[in-house]
């Protein structure tokens, strides 16, 4: 296929601009210029376009770019048509062609920055729609024009450099663009400073927009901000610019040292206090407030060798701040010169100068007033022994008052004395006892009494002094050993058993208490010839059968000593019930009655027992019953009149547990009166012990006064109830009543009206006549007249 690109004649080519790529032809003088003559021969050309080049921003329009042919048809027999962006793609309507005569036209203004460039496809068809070329591509380049502005990529750009810097060293850089072909002049950038507010300290690299500095003696303290204005231009300088702000901080450094804003200061404070402020001390510093390099750190140099001062840095004004941290004694210095130094938290830089105020004077006047007393020794510890007799000495609990120059009397009373035990000398402090101390009060706190003892000045106004006085009260011996427990059980023969552990108790605290020695009786030296007592530690014993002894209960005495100083021992009874045992050490049944004093009791014995006991309660009770519903005549007196004393066989069967031994479970003797009491005690003058206790409970209790006149009886009364509710050893007996003389003036009253009100009238007591003579008074007495 043959190909020819006739292009635009004359001045229309020339008119647009275009570069075909082609050389110029002469103007065929035939029809068909791409026809030649044979003589020549023939070339075959293929169906080429060049590039066509273009501005953007074209205004006239529409405007011829380029114009093809096809050499396969004759003029006006061939159909042109173009395809691509900008055509039938957006964007659409940018360019269009004649499709007779094949002229290409631009229909818009091009952008550059939007597209830099189109790529349409060319196509030549006959009017039946047949191809008579390939179709082939057409570029057209957009040529671009300074259409934009350069852009700074900030409106301001910040930054920092501390001061002092040397000349060249870096700050920031500012940045700019251009959308223009970075190919052309129209986006070559250039960068200057316009404005920098003074010297001209820095500089802008024109090509890159490094901004440096230019000169030394950056001072913060002079300018601490500088703002600069720069600018930016295309075409290397000479096209369109654009302006930005850069802003540039000095940071601080140390190069300026704090000063005293004088040389002395004067102040004044009050002895005999603490951490109170005395003054300030103003200083002045240039360097940025709030940093280290403007902190000021004070320093005492001279005048305070005790430590008395300090001097603080209050972090909102950097003032120093004079405060007393020991209290300050007028009658010992009254003015203290003080030499100050001040200096920054953060060191100061080398070439920095010194500040000519770097030191003060400070003078300190020190005020007298009233202090207070002072005990010497406080607090005051000493001992006394417990039990210390009253006006015993405890010590001299004595004040001094500082106040040298005045003259003042001291006094002295009790604050706190809460066993009011003490007694003060309220002109010298003398302090001794005023009674006896209880060992359990309550105040005494691991052997240790407080009490506080005050000292009073007579100033005006007066000042008080407290100190406190803790007595330690010693522990004495006064207690002897106790044994625990008083009774226990053994085996009969040597060889079984562990024998029987003994401990002891002491009231009396370490070191008056244990370790304890057990020793039998020197008294009765039988006792080693069958027992044994082996110490096993600080506080028991063993006592252990040489040989085997007969069984029952056995009475030993033992000696028992503690470690006080003086000892302190005690002789004690010890039942040792002597017991069959089993292999195993422990008592066989039956061994428990003679652990209790007696022997066993079968069952038979107890059935029988037991028969007893609900055949005589069955008696007894129209007795009782008789006895509760008639109150004896006020002439005739159980006590004195009744021969067969009737109460002697009363039993009470309505408690559980006693068995045998319940027959004597009252103290019979506790109901006779009292001149009859007295005739059956001991001759030796102690109570018969009862029998109903087991013989290990039982303790000895003093013999009771007998009343001396009938208003006394009822005290008598009161105190057998109450000795026999007291006696813990016997549970089961607690209960024992006791009904005692009615006869002429008693102050007990009747008994007799209990269950009176529910009808006596109406009781029929002659049946008591049957009942033999011993019930006769009864019927005398609630029998029909």
């Amino acid at each position: 296929m043959d190909v020819a690109l006739l292009l635009a004649v004359g001045l229309l080519a020339q008119s647009l601009g275009l570069s075909l790529g082609v050389p110029r032809q002469r103007r065929p003088s035939t029809l068909y210029p791409w026809r030649r003559a044979p003589a020549l021969g023939r070339v075959r050309r293929a169906w080429v376009i060049p590039p066509i080049s273009v501005s953007e921003n074209h205004k006239r329009l529409p405007y011829p770019l380029v114009q093809i042919k096809s050499d396969k048809q004759p003029l006006g027999s061939v159909i042109y048509s173009i395809q691509g962006p900008g055509v039938d793609e957006e964007p659409q309507g940018v360019f269009s062609i004649d499709k007779f005569t094949g002229k290409v036209f631009l229909n818009a203004m091009l952008d550059r920055e939007k597209t830099d460039r189109f790529r349409l496809r060319a196509f030549a068809l006959d009017r039946g729609g047949a191809t008579l070329e390939e179709p082939t591509d057409l570029e057209i380049v957009v040529v671009d024009q300074n259409d934009n502005r350069p852009v700074f990529r900030q409106e301001a750009f910040m930054a920092r450099v501390l001061e002092g810097a040397v000349p060249g060293t870096y700050v920031t850089r500012a940045e700019a663009t251009d959308a223009d072909d970075p190919e052309t002049d129209n986006a070559a950038l250039r960068y200057s400073i316009l404005e920098q507010g003074g010297a001209q300290v820095f500089s802008i690299d024109e090509y890159t927009g490094d901004i440096r500095t230019v000169q030394v003696g950056l001072d913060r303290e002079v300018v601490a901000v500088y703002n600069l204005t720069l600018q930016v231009a295309d075409m290397s300088g000479d096209g369109l610019t654009a302006t930005a702000s850069a802003i540039i901080t000095l940071e601080d450094i140390n190069d300026n040292a704090p000063g005293f804003t004088e040389d002395e200061f004067f102040m004044e404070v009050t002895e005999a206090v603490s951490g109170v402020d005395v003054g300030r001390l103003e200083v002045e510093d240039r360097d940025l407030p709030g940093s280290p390099n403007w902190a000021a750190r004070f320093t005492i140099l001279e005048g305070d060798p005790s430590g008395h001062f300090t001097v603080r840095t209050d972090p909102k004004t950097n003032e120093g701040v004079l405060s007393v941290v020991k209290p300050l004694d007028f009658e010992r210095r009254d003015q203290y010169d003080l030499t100050v130094a001040v200096q920054n938290e953060a060191p100061l830089q080398a070439a920095a100068p010194r500040a000519q105020r770097g030191r003060a004077r400070i003078h300190v006047q020190v005020r007298d007033v009233n202090e207070a007393p002072v005990f010497q020794e406080n607090p005051l510890r000493t001992s006394l022994p417990e039990g210390a007799l009253p006006g015993t000495p405890v010590a001299t609990f004595s004040a001094q008052d500082p106040d040298t120059q005045q003259l003042q009397r001291l006094s002295y009373s009790k604050d706190y004395d809460p066993e009011d035990w003490l007694e003060v000398d309220g002109a010298t402090g003398w302090v001794q006892t005023q009674r006896v101390l209880s060992p359990a009060s309550p105040f005494l706190k691991d052997g240790w009494y407080r009490a506080i003892i005050l000292a009073r000045d007579d100033a005006s106004p007066p000042c008080t002094a407290t100190g406190t006085l803790s007595i330690e009260i010693l522990e004495v011996n006064d207690h002897a050993p106790e044994l625990s427990p008083p009774s226990g059980s053994v085996c009969s023969k040597p060889e079984q058993g562990s024998g029987l552990l003994l401990g002891a108790t002491d009231e009396d605290l370490p070191p008056h208490g244990a370790p304890f020695h057990f020793q039998l009786s020197p008294r009765v030296p039988e006792l080693t010839r069958n027992w044994s007592l082996i110490q096993v530690n600080v506080s028991h014993a063993r006592l252990r059968l040489r040989h085997q002894v007969p069984e029952g209960l056995h009475r030993l005495s033992l000696l028992l000593r503690d470690s006080g100083q003086p000892p302190q021992q005690r002789e004690q009874p010890l039942n040792v019930t002597v017991c069959r045992c089993a292999q195993d050490g422990v008592c066989l049944p039956g061994a428990a009655a003679r652990h209790a004093g007696g022997a066993g009791v079968s069952l038979g014995a107890l059935v029988i027992m037991l028969a007893s006991i609900v055949l005589l309660l069955l008696l007894a009770l129209p007795v009782a019953l008789v006895t509760r519903s008639r109150r004896p005549s006020a002439d005739k007196g159980f006590l004195h009149g009744l021969q067969d004393d009737l109460r002697d066989n009363i039993l009470n069967y309505d408690e559980q547990g006693g068995g045998e031994e319940d027959q004597d479970a009252y103290d019979i003797n506790q109901l006779r009166h009292p001149a009859e009491l007295a005739a059956l005690r001991d001759p030796l003058g102690r109570p018969p012990l009862r029998r109903d206790a087991p013989l290990s409970r039982v303790r000895p209790q003093p013999p009771r006064l007998l009343p001396t006149s009938p208003a006394d009886i009822a005290d008598f009364i009161n105190d057998g109830l109450e000795a026999a509710d007291s006696d813990p050893s016997v549970p089961p007996y607690d209960t024992a009543l006791i009904y005692d003389y009615e006869g002429d003036g008693s102050m007990a009253g009747t008994l007799s009206s209990i269950l009176s009100s529910l009808g006596d009238e109406d009781q029929d007591y002659s049946y008591l006549w049957a009942w033999g003579p011993r019930f006769a008074r009864l019927a005398d007495l609630y029998g029909p007249p």
